[in-house]
């Protein structure tokens, strides 16, 4: 019988105990899928795209989500909190609807696809817009929470790391063994930090015989963790991403060093260029901010830093569904032709 769920399917690696209800929205269990062109194209021995916007609410934040949310039930909490560029609230109104709590959303005024922001508001979160970037809404919500009797459900929150870190689980098991390279977006950088401990758990109880390079990407306009400090108005398409001071910031530098990769920065050029080549070449749609992995990897093929013949895996970590505005501007509208089998043959012959 299949387990569904990250508690039921990894409890005895999470902090979770009897009392810890094991809820579930089916997350977790996302396909690795092998991108033939596009690994070929590179050169590599093998390259997978890890979907995690097929977890529930389209993204990854939903595997730490469950775990921040259960804690916060066992606690007995009313209220979850968070701040966010979109994922994060959306996951989080989707739990809190489901198991009966009140969720507040706090995104920064006018930073927001508008995708990930119907999703929170069709759950019922009551959704605050502040003026100022993320850095300065989670600022915000960190202060609201050490006064008042409310869950913050940001990566801050240890159970999130927790969560995230099971995707690592589940790359091992599906590709038999941990890759060479591990391809990321990194924003606020909780999920390098998930996606380190988790390969590290694994290979330290022998479940893998090696343990990847951590190759990060950062959107050139948002790449603290790149130039060596805050970034005070971080730019980019990337919204996912678009976080100047990175709460676990050191998290993503152990995994960096640790694992002696890379974080590196790519434009928003190349990420779109790798939005649209996944989407033509291998038929997954993914948001702007995902496609910052593959950008990355091949930016790092190119420089030689990551060598030919190495098995790659780049993690999308959501929807293309997400922000279907920043791919909608570069696209046509459909060809009106009459309604006659001679029209449609014509306008496809003449494409």
């Amino acid at each position: 019988m299949t387990v569904h769920g990250v508690l039921a399917r990894y409890a005895d690696r999470l902090p979770v105990g009897p009392t810890t209800p094991r809820i579930t929205l089916g997350e977790g269990s996302t396909p690795c899928v092998e991108a033939h062109h596009i690994g070929a194209q590179l050169g590599l021995a093998s390259l997978h795209l890890k979907l995690e916007g097929l977890n529930p609410t389209g993204s990854f934040k939903d595997r730490g989500m469950v775990v921040a949310v259960a804690k916060a039930l066992e606690a007995g909490s009313t209220t979850i909190v968070c701040a966010s560029t979109g994922n994060t609230s959306a996951s989080a109104a989707a739990f809190a609807a489901r198991f009966g709590l009140r969720c507040v959303v706090v995104v920064p005024g006018g930073g927001v696809a508008s995708g990930k922001l119907l999703q929170a508001q069709v759950h019922g979160a009551l959704v605050l817009a502040i003026p100022g970037g993320f850095d300065a809404a989670l600022r915000a919500v960190r202060e609201l929470c050490d006064e008042q009797p409310f869950t913050l459900v940001n990566s801050v929150n240890p159970h999130r790391i927790e969560g995230q870190k099971t995707a690592a689980f589940e790359i091992i098991e599906e590709l038999g063994d941990a890759p060479d390279v591990l391809a990321i977006p990194v924003g606020n950088a909780g999920n390098i930090t998930a996606y380190w401990r988790g390969f590290r758990e694994y290979h330290r109880d022998g479940l893998s015989s090696r343990l990847p390079r951590m190759v990060g990407g950062q959107a050139a306009g948002a790449a603290p963790l790149v130039v060596g400090h805050a970034v005070r108005d971080p730019e980019t398409v990337a919204s996912a991403i678009r976080i100047g001071d990175p709460a676990s910031r050191q998290g993503a530098i152990d995994a960096r060093d640790q694992s002696e990769g890379l974080i590196d920065a790519v434009t928003d050029a190349e990420i779109l260029d790798a939005q649209h080549r996944l989407a033509t070449q291998e038929g997954v749609f993914c948001e702007p901010a995902s496609a910052a992995s593959l950008a990355v990897l091949e930016k790092s093929v190119r420089s030689g830093a990551v060598a030919p013949g190495q098995r790659a895996v780049c993690v999308l970590t959501g929807s293309g569904l997400k922000d279907p505005d920043t791919v909608s501007r570069a696209l046509q509208p459909p060809r009106e032709v009459p309604a006659d089998a001679a029209a449609l043959a014509r306008a496809i012959l003449a494409a």
